[in-house]
């Protein structure tokens, strides 16, 4: 029998340990602190996040591993790899970028928003986040799934006295639940199968289960997949998007949409090609139909919203952001058909990068117009430009990059990285389906960017910048900027491989 025995690299799990011992900090200072002085509490998590975030750089060099079982150097608990450092730094980058939006939003809320428990939730759940993407069992993946989950429920429905916030906290908590029940019912079907929790041991395992348990395999794999289903919006476990979205605060909503699906995204990966390649049959079809139906269903979604309806700008972000998960599942199911599902995989992540990038910008921006337009309808947009012209052209840059036009070339070659994953595995009916649906997209990105630049009606009223949204905004326009000029930083995820 194997030793329980395992060994610590403090230095591995360095970044998610940062983000909760930094929280734990901002939770006990806000104890001490004075209600003139909570704002430092704010600049204290900005820190954190970005010093957890630094922490990756000295795990670049090579792999690394801990909590490893003494009689088997290749199961262990926690592996920072490739694959982990570059979720890793999405997730922490876009939890830095989320606070930044947050600092201007608790101080326009005017102590609507309790500030300590704001951003102890918060690195609560970016250090759950930044856990998953290196979680190497099944026990650990959803303990760090549900670390970063449960944060969110409290911090969607944070508003004081908001109906609309707690309705949707409610909604997104019973949804969230039932999907994380079904998938713990598939974790015991696959430990029942293969007695093993650890991924590379299941890989092995479950090829040599009896006959008898094969049908129990089988569905513990589908039921597995749902908890992470849920979390990247996939269809038809999506309904919760759009209130979700709404009922929460603007810089949390920008954080579900880019932190969550990456959440999702990562331990849909691990699930699928670490632990149950050989089940390619079973999970590469499911997640091929379900990547037909969330990009179809979101941009048809997106597509059906109103410019004078209120918050309809939050809500067409929030179906794109379903469709633009469908894109996102592409690659995954590609990896089951795929003889190099490393290269897949690498084409989900050069996705997500931009999506994270451009999605977090335009969050950025409908955060800087909601400070006039609390309603924050896609008319309020109109006009723009005569307002805040800068502003006009970096939502207009990273509308173009969601469309995959130019001079977005960012995200021209990432939706190019995913049609080829899906033409190279034989989908071709996948990549049809991927193209109509990008020309569905193009007609509603395109319709809200025209509205920028179009005459105001009335007067134009002129926005102020805080410095903390101003950094958020210049630092998405520069990232998507250098990005569409070097595609050639990201795209080589999809040429090399990940693992």
């Amino acid at each position: 029998m194997s030793s329980l025995v395992q060994s610590v690299d403090w230095l591995a799990i360095a970044p998610p340990t940062l983000a909760a011992v930094v929280g734990l900090v901002v939770l006990v200072a806000d104890l001490f602190i004075g209600e003139e002085k909570k704002a430092v509490l704010g600049w204290v998590s900005v820190a954190g996040l970005a010093a957890s975030a630094l922490m990756l750089l000295p795990l670049r060099d090579g792999d690394r591993a801990t909590f490893c079982l003494t009689g088997d150097a290749h199961a262990c608990s926690y592996t920072a790899d490739r694959f982990t450092l570059v979720i890793q730094f999405l997730v922490l980058g876009g939890a830095l970028l989320a606070a930044l939006l947050s600092v201007t939003a608790l101080k326009d809320a005017n102590k609507d928003l309790p500030e300590g428990e704001f951003w102890f939730l918060l690195l609560s759940s970016a250090a759950g986040a930044a856990l998953l993407p290196a979680s190497r069992d099944l026990a650990t993946l959803i303990v760090a799934l549900e670390v970063a989950s449960l944060p969110a429920f409290a911090l969607v429905g944070i508003k004081r006295g908001d109906k609309k916030s707690s309705e949707a906290a409610l909604k997104f908590f019973l949804s969230s639940v039932t999907a994380t029940a079904v998938s713990l019912m598939g974790v015991s079907f696959v430990y029942a199968t293969t007695g093993s929790l650890y991924l590379t041991q299941i890989a092995d395992k479950i090829q040599h289960v009896d006959g008898q348990f094969h049908t129990l395999a089988q569905a513990g794999v589908v039921l597995t997949l749902v908890g992470f289903a849920f979390k990247t919006a996939a269809v038809p476990f999506h309904f919760w998007v759009p209130d979700t979205y709404v009922g929460a605060p603007l810089p949390i909503a920008a954080y579900l949409s880019v932190v969550g699906k990456a959440v999702g995204f990562s331990g849909l990966i691990l699930v699928t090609v670490v632990a149950l390649p050989s089940y390619g049959d079973v999970w590469g079809p499911a997640l091929a139909a379900l990547a037909a139906f969330t990009m179809t269903v979101g941009n048809v979604g997106a597509l059906r919203q109103q410019a004078t309806r209120a918050y309809s700008a939050v809500r067409l972000l929030a179906w794109s952001s379903v469709g633009q998960a469908g894109y996102l599942l592409v690659p995954i199911a590609s990896a089951a058909y795929s003889k190099d599902a490393e290269k897949a995989i690498g084409s989900t992540v050069v996705y997500a990068l931009m999506y994270a990038v451009v999605n977090l910008g335009a969050f950025a921006v409908a955060a800087l117009v909601a400070r006039t337009s609390p309603l924050n309808r896609i008319s309020d947009y109109r006009g723009l430009y005569a307002r805040s012209p800068l502003s006009a052209l970096i939502l207009g840059f990273f509308l173009l990059c969601l469309a995959g036009l130019p001079p977005g070339i960012i995200g021209l070659f990432a939706k190019v990285t995913v049609f080829a994953a899906a033409v190279d595995a034989g989908l071709g009916w996948l990549a049809v389906v991927m193209a109509v649906n990008v020309v569905i997209a193009l007609f509603y990105y395109l319709q809200w960017t025209t509205l920028l630049f179009r005459a105001p009606e009335g007067e134009s009223e002129k926005h102020r910048v805080p410095a903390p949204l101003t950094a958020a905004i210049a630092l998405t326009a520069v990232l998507g900027i250098a990005l569409s000029g070097a595609p050639q930083l990201v795209l080589r995820f999809s040429a090399t491989g990940l693992f």
